[in-house]
């Protein structure tokens, strides 16, 4: 495509491209905004090498006109965007991209390729905090999916309120506290179940987590506390009847004087099965294989389309708009601006995207922000910023939002292209 607009004269055309999702996963009644600081990250390194363009030459991919413009590429247009760890429905703008047409166009994989992702895993993750219903929850996810994934998920959980990680990368590159436990395998080394919690607590002091399921449960719950004492940090039951292993921990724990160690559930959980674990005796989950698939939806579908543009190259007047007409995915053109529509109390009654800049009520908030101004980013934000937007955009929702049953969006997205 930029060789031929090249080619055309229409790649310095200014175009606006914007990011959307048609619909949301079926039956999921928000989205959750996560990936952006990753892809403000992505675009500050966006430079095509002496190697990159070496190899673009050697394999004939494009000609010597487009290799001159890569070996110069720099990203110089403006980007609005929904901030990190907001929420977010069908039609919502997340993502506004104003430049010439062969720089913005340069960016849809890469928009898409990070954004798809993280919202995915947030927006499951979101989910699965509702579910446990204030009880902490470690992100386990990283011997399930790519080895960049697991970071870039870890930082998704964190975002939609998961206390910890297991992925110590996603410590150092994001400051996503890390937690861990021992594996079978760990117990299955020592000659007994034993030696391996003696051994364990030896290392790592009372404050551990011992896993009890590689044998006999019970068994094992007498051996732990006999060993470290009523302080004991916590158990992890990783396999079997859950509930019921769950009650039966909890009234042996008691009944030794371990009163206040911890249960800690792991095995295939996801926002459902710690649904129904609400009523047990369960003192956090730790969640894996589910949470980086994202619960069944692994994509949010979040689309790059362009939406307007201008007659000519370097015209200064009104960009037209453009929307493609083909059945089943029709477009809205025109450059779009959000305002989530709130009641006195502040809850969310509606997402109304406009073709003008809105005039907000007194109870409501623009939802669209500057990323990037000129090229340079300007919206930068740190990780912790978006976990703390996403617990104040978790509680402006209705309450049905937060309702796992299969259900339409809970805010409805309100088309206005006057403003009014």
């Amino acid at each position: 495509m930029v060789q031929a607009a090249l080619h055309s004269g229409a790649a310095r055309r200014q175009s606006v491209f914007e990011v959307f999702a048609r619909h949301l996963p079926h039956g999921r009644r928000y989205g959750v905004v996560a990936g952006t600081g990753r892809l403000l990250d992505a675009l500050a390194r966006f430079r095509f090498s002496s190697a990159d363009i070496a190899f673009l030459r050697e394999a004939e991919v494009v000609d010597e006109p487009t290799l001159e413009y890569l070996v110069s590429y720099r990203f110089t247009g403006d980007i609005w965007g929904y901030a990190e760890g907001e929420c977010y429905f069908p039609g919502s703008p997340i993502l506004v991209v104003q430049a010439p047409f062969a720089e913005a166009v340069l960016l849809e994989t890469l928009t898409l390729s990070i954004l798809n992702h993280d919202c995915a895993i947030a927006s499951a993750a979101s989910r699965m905090v509702t579910a446990a219903a204030g009880r902490p929850l470690i992100e386990m996810g990283s011997r399930r999916t790519h080895e960049y994934a697991a970071v870039a998920s870890a930082r998704a959980a964190y975002i939609a309120g998961f206390a910890t990680s297991s992925n110590l990368q996603a410590r150092r590159d994001y400051g996503v506290p890390s937690a861990g436990t021992s594996a079978h395998a760990f117990t299955l080394l020592h000659d007994s179940e034993r030696h391996a919690f003696a051994t364990q607590l030896e290392a790592l002091g009372p404050d551990t987590t011992l896993l009890v399921d590689t044998y006999d449960v019970p068994r094992a719950v007498r051996t732990a506390v006999e060993l470290a004492g009523p302080e004991l940090g916590a158990v992890r039951i990783d396999s079997g009847d859950l509930p019921s292993l769950a009650r039966q921990v909890r009234t042996l724990l008691d009944e030794l004087g371990a009163t206040k160690t911890r249960i800690v559930l792991t095995g295939d959980l996801d926002e459902f099965s710690i649904a129904a674990l609400g009523t047990m005796p369960v003192d956090g989950y730790g969640v894996g294989t589910s949470l980086v698939t994202g619960s069944g939806a692994p994509t949010a579908a979040l689309v790059y389309k362009l939406v307007a543009r201008a007659d000519r190259e370097g015209d200064p007047g009104r960009l037209r708009p453009m929307a493609k007409r083909s059945v089943g995915k029709p477009g809205r053109g025109g450059r779009k601006w959000a305002v989530r529509h709130r009641d006195e109390r502040g809850t969310a009654l509606a997402e109304v995207i406009t073709l003008a800049p809105p005039d907000p009520g007194p109870h409501d908030r623009e939802l669209l922000r500057p990323l990037v101004r000129r090229g340079e980013i300007v919206g930068a934000e740190s990780t912790h910023d978006a976990r703390e937007r996403h617990r104040q955009a978790i509680a402006e929702l209705p309450g049905h939002a937060l309702q796992l049953s299969r259900g339409y969006p809970a805010v409805a997205t309100v088309f206005d292209p006057d403003g009014d």
